[in-house]
């Protein structure tokens, strides 16, 4: 009798055994051979509301990177929900593929077919990739879409706030390190200058700060030099740079093993999701060498903050007015990690989960 081979799968639970999965709700798989979309939507918690998050589109290179991806930003958005005092859950979506070149009006409308079929558990907004025209594609098929045009009745691009928030939180952090938060002189490295990074360095450029920019994008480092006088810094030399302020502002992981015996600063605050490539291992070396962590889904929250607002009527001063009270839960945080003798990270997290867990 012939015996068929079969190759064992090297991850047999690739799903709920997922490190990342921890807690979720609902993950949704979307597949649309038309208009060749791929995507994941990943819903973490509703337990304070519907589970809001943007969607990223971004060429990764294999489906298991991209749900890695969703999972651990899904479940940043419900921490980042609870520490900012809103009724949210949290949720956040993937699209599979280059945004310059396989986005599509007909792809963006499809997902918003998807995102209408969950009736309202989530709620979709911009993130890297997308754009206000997309969520204007995503909201002619669903009315579960925020940061739509400012003409549509929306808030459109949440970038500024977002950097607004990150800047609050800088200042927050200054204050706690040096006892003044003025950043007049102070020498601040933002990675990754697309439209939060750019907000921020008009801050930080505004205020008298010393600003070098790293971006993969050539074209944009030196429209962005030229418009604020920073300074260029190319490639992974940004980690060897004597600083006072690393702000990652691109994509996660940038604070791993590595770069931690590179980085000579004394805080790291930016708008990057997920920062610590390992929230326990890193948060702790991080605090180990003395230097500041802003927990990031704390001071990135802005964004969120903004198109929250869009839920009941926007109103931008409303918005900034919550976005500046980070600058004060940031010290708070900060504080408590000192007493407490944990990492910020943890100190911040053990905040948010006992929102949501009061709520249960």
């Amino acid at each position: 009798m012939e015996v068929t081979q079969v190759t064992p799968m090297k991850d047999l639970n690739p799903l709920f055994g997922n490190e990342a999965f921890m807690g979720h709700e609902q993950v949704v798989f979307c597949n649309d051979e038309e208009t060749g979309l791929k995507a994941i939507i990943g819903i973490h918690s509703t337990t304070l509301g519907p589970a809001l998050g943007g969607t990223r589109m971004w060429k990764y290179n294999n489906e298991m990177e991209a749900l890695r991806d969703v999972l651990r930003l899904s479940r940043g958005m419900t921490f980042k929900a609870s520490i900012s005092g809103l009724n949210l859950g949290g949720g956040k979506a993937v699209i599979i593929g280059d945004a310059s070149k396989d986005k599509t009006d007909d792809l963006m409308r499809r997902f918003g077919k998807f995102v209408d079929t969950l009736g309202g558990n989530y709620i979709t907004a911009e993130d890297v990739g997308i754009n206000t025209h997309d969520m204007e594609m995503v909201k002619s098929q669903t009315d579960h879409v925020t940061g739509i045009p400012e003409s549509m009745g929306g808030s459109g691009d949440p970038s500024p706030v977002t950097a607004y928030g990150v800047y609050m939180g800088m200042k927050a952090s200054a204050m706690y390190k040096w006892g003044t938060d003025k950043l007049e002189g102070k020498v601040v490295a933002v990675q990754g200058i697309g439209h939060v990074g750019e907000n921020l360095v008009k801050h930080l450029t505004e205020e008298g700060a010393k600003v070098y920019i790293n971006d993969i994008n050539e074209d944009r480092l030196q429209t962005v030099s030229k418009e604020f006088g920073a300074e260029i810094i190319y490639g992974d030399g940004i980690y060897d740079l004597d600083m006072d302020i690393y702000a990652p502002c691109a994509l996660g992981a940038t604070v791993n093993d590595v770069t931690l015996q590179r980085l000579k600063c004394a805080i790291i605050s930016g708008a990057a999701n997920n920062q610590l490539a390992d929230e326990q291992i890193h948060g702790k070396a991080v605090m180990e060498k003395g230097i500041i962590y802003a927990p990031d889904f704390l001071i990135n929250a802005g964004g969120l903050i903004n198109v929250y607002s869009e839920l009941h009527g926007y109103n931008r001063d409303e918005a900034l007015r919550k976005t500046e009270n980070i600058y004060d839960t940031t010290l708070q945080i900060l504080k408590k990690s000192e007493t407490e003798g944990v990492t910020t990270h943890q100190a911040a997290l053990s905040i948010a989960q006992k929102r949501v867990a009061d709520h249960k």
